[in-house]
């Protein structure tokens, strides 16, 4: 079990340890750690539009496989060691810090795949649930990313 997460009824975004937080995080900007295509996107907008807000948290692996979990904004507990990574679709997306440790040359593509959700995630519409891509962040976006 992770220590400091999981299903709750009550949030402390506080807690959260903010590294990227940049505009544009919603394919805007090249820097950005978390971005979403417009698939993803497009599930979020139905997601929040049946039951509001929600945000997701990546999965390290184990039990919960290394998907995107999305929950209902508030019913998974962030702490001090979570990591914000930015928002996709006006949604906050956070990571284990120890996973950012080894994941921050990376940018992180919210997607969706075709089956049912692993776990407590929601899905991303009717057989449908998230995944994340990613790709290395070149020289240059490094070094932006470094200066914050």
């Amino acid at each position: 079990m992770r220590t400091g997460g999981g299903v709750s009824g009550t949030d402390d975004p506080g807690c959260a340890v903010p590294v990227a937080d940049e505009p544009g995080t919603d394919g805007g900007g090249a820097a950005a750690r978390v971005i979403a295509t417009p698939a993803a996107l497009e599930a979020i907008a139905e997601l929040v539009a049946e039951r509001g807000p929600v945000m997701f948290f990546q999965s390290g692996g184990c039990c919960d496989g290394s998907l995107p979990m999305c929950f209902a904004d508030g019913e998974f507990v962030i702490g001090s060691h979570d990591v914000r990574l930015g928002e996709v679709g006006g949604c906050p997306f956070y990571i284990d810090a120890r996973q950012f440790e080894v994941w921050k040359h990376t940018q992180l593509v919210l997607d969706v795949g075709a089956g049912e959700p692993e776990g407590f995630s929601l899905a991303a519409g009717e057989d449908r649930h998230f995944i994340v891509r990613s790709r290395v962040f070149t020289a240059a976006e490094q070094a932006e990313l470094a200066r914050g």
